[in-house]
């Protein structure tokens, strides 16, 4: 009769995970920003600049910033008129459009973590 040994490690798989999903997460939210980037209104650019993403590893949630008093206006204001390619709801947007390039840079990660 032959025996095997298996050794589980749940825990450290886990862990390897959240940590992967994490580093995709933050990678997709970069993604999402640069797309985002290429519509935002730009008068002096200080707007296009002010953009930044975190990922929280808790909640595993990312998000996408833009850090002016005047950006969730500009953001908003739909009767605005803006240069070419350039318009409001600059972030709401790339959203769907980038949605299948945020799964496979999650799921990427989680491969790789895999390994």
């Amino acid at each position: 009769m032959s025996r095997a040994r298996l050794r589980w490690n749940g825990d450290a798989a886990a862990g390897a995970i959240k940590e992967a999903a994490a580093r995709g997460l933050l990678l997709s939210a970069e993604h999402v920003l640069a797309a985002s980037r290429q519509r935002v209104p730009i008068a002096e650019g200080t707007l296009e600049r002010s953009g930044a993403t975190s990922v929280d590893e808790a909640t595993m949630t990312a998000a996408i910033s833009y850090d002016t008093p005047y950006a969730a206006r500009v953001h908003e204001d739909m009767t605005a008129r803006h240069s070419p390619g350039r318009s409001a709801k600059y972030v709401e947007s790339v959203l769907p459009e980038t949605a299948g390039e945020v799964q496979a840079l999650i799921a990427a990660q989680i491969r790789r973590a895999l390994r």
